[in-house]
């Protein structure tokens, strides 16, 4: 996996959900919390991902083969989609249930120390972990919004990472409140409803994680930076005069292919032509490395047909009307 993979925020957040996965299940074992059972249920699962997405990182760096000419690059995406289908089954669904089973029957929290001492250490813990996968995020964000850079990132480890430590954070509060306010009160209802909107939160952030990946194996183009560059690449005003149309697709997060029609000069023989696409290629492997395959059809453009518009009835990528 590549450096922009997170595989550093990815390992940072697996050591601490690890330890604070014991520490929450011991504090469950002496105090009775439900909500220090489904954030110990929470941890085993975030961990359970983090692994998922190293395996993935891992299994996408195979070369390609006959079976897969174009490589294992979209492995990623795939575990990344498995990540939100755990954190929805095992943590959300399952918070949810506990929760709904403590307000039925609510019992006073015993020994309240543990599950008050070992959330602090929880939040503690995660704070770094988050700390590290924001680290890690700057570096390619720019000067994009939290939310765009989740929803245009075409890594998915690092917005995995961000979520699910995000959304630890925010339910390691919420048990700590429920459990505070259970103290105070001296009714186990309120650790209860800690633990539903813990699930709440846990079911939420799933389905986010869940539409942003199925994007990614749908298969994404190309942003809009990369674009303009590609454009700008291809055409060298002499031998390439125009870009007809273009079509890329992400083959991983680092893999881009690109398919295009460029506009030739109508007297170049086809030596002229072929030397014309080769240098094409080379400046926009230059200007965008990450395209690694690329497939450039010379054509002779015609203004009248493009002033046209184009044809409705055409296939993507399919002869253009000149």
């Amino acid at each position: 996996m590549s450096a922009s993979g997170g595989t550093k925020a990815i390992v940072a957040a697996l050591g601490a959900n690890l330890a604070i996965a014991v520490a929450k299940f011991v504090a469950f074992a002496f105090s009775g919390s439900s909500s220090m059972l489904a954030e110990g249920v929470h941890s085993v699962a975030d961990s359970g991902n983090q692994a998922l997405l190293l395996l993935g990182g891992k299994k996408a760096q195979k070369k390609a083969s006959e079976e897969h000419p174009f490589g294992y690059g979209r492995e990623r995406y795939i575990y990344g989609f498995l990540v939100s289908i755990v954190l929805f089954t095992i943590g959300g669904v399952f918070a949810l249930y506990e929760g709904y089973e403590k307000i039925k029957e609510p019992h006073e929290i015993e020994h309240w120390y543990w599950p008050v001492g070992v959330l602090v250490f929880a939040i503690i813990a995660e704070s770094f972990s988050f700390r590290t996968a924001i680290k890690e995020s700057n570096e390619l964000r720019g000067k994009q919004s939290w939310g765009q850079f989740i929803r245009t990132a075409k890594a998915p480890e690092l917005p995995v990472v961000l979520l699910e430590d995000f959304g630890a954070l925010v339910g390691l509060v919420l048990a700590l409140g429920g459990v505070c306010i259970s103290l105070a009160t001296g009714d186990g209802v309120w650790d209860g409803i800690g633990t539903l909107c813990i699930g709440a939160l846990l079911v939420l952030i799933a389905l986010i994680l869940a539409a942003e990946t199925k994007s990614l194996l749908l298969g994404e183009a190309a942003g809009s930076e990369d674009l303009a560059r590609i454009r700008a690449a291809a055409v060298d005003g002499e031998s390439v005069t125009a870009v007809i149309h273009m079509r890329t697709l992400h083959l991983g997060p680092e893999e881009l292919l690109v398919a295009a029609k460029i506009a030739v000069r109508h007297d170049d023989t086809a030596v002229q032509v072929a030397r014309a696409i080769d240098a094409a290629e080379a400046r926009i492997r230059e200007a965008v490395p990450i395209a690694r395959v690329i497939y450039l059809e010379p054509d002779i453009y015609d203004e009248e047909a493009a002033a046209a518009g184009a044809d409705p009835t055409a296939t993507p990528g399919g002869p253009s009307r000149h």
